[in-house]
């Protein structure tokens, strides 16, 4: 029997073990799980921006606020959006004769791939650290996105790619029109 602990689950997401993406795609009850791992990484990211803009900083940023919701609810606004893209481009597109999954399953895989994401509450590091560490926990958490995909939607890591890729493009296109009709 798998070991279901959520600490023991993040672990082997940050090390992209294969097998755990499997585990989770097929485990209907990680959703859960999946969902406070993303929640964790909201906090995290917000967090962050909070110690950095304004209990630490010499003069706290104007625009701090903003950044901070920013940081609070961007993750989990691209882990459904871009879970829901990753889902159609690869169930469609770039479909393989061994694809078979749904949308529930990509969302649990995806929302694992966040882990990395805890690395954004040391965004208040003085420079460079900060800034380091938040580039390579967001830079890890796209490889483990990758992993993901490509376990939820029974992929070779090439099809991953492209799906993950043509996925963040069409996410970032609307948002992106959003942003400029609001």
């Amino acid at each position: 029997m798998a070991d279901r602990s959520l600490l023991r689950r993040m672990g082997r997401a940050i090390t992209l073990e294969a097998d755990f993406y499997e585990e989770v795609e097929a485990d209907t009850s990680s959703i859960r799980q999946a969902i406070l791992v993303v929640l964790v990484a909201c906090c995290a990211g917000a967090l962050g921006t909070w110690l950095r803009d304004v209990a630490l900083a010499p003069v706290p940023l104007e625009n701090a606020p903003f950044r901070i919701v920013l940081d609070l609810v961007e993750p989990l606004v691209l882990w459904l959006i871009g879970s829901a893209f990753a889902y159609m481009v690869g169930a469609t597109f770039f479909r393989g004769p061994e694809t078979e999954t749904d949308y529930p399953e990509v969302l649990r895989t995806t929302g694992f791939a966040f882990t990395p994401g805890l690395l954004r509450v040391f965004a208040f590091a003085p420079a460079p650290l900060g800034l380091t560490l938040t580039v390579v926990g967001d830079f890890w958490m796209l490889v483990c996105g990758v992993v993901a995909v490509r376990q939820a939607l029974d992929f070779t890591t090439a099809r991953a790619v492209g799906t993950f890729g043509v996925a963040y493009a069409l996410m970032w296109l609307i948002l992106t029109g959003l942003v400029l009709v609001l």
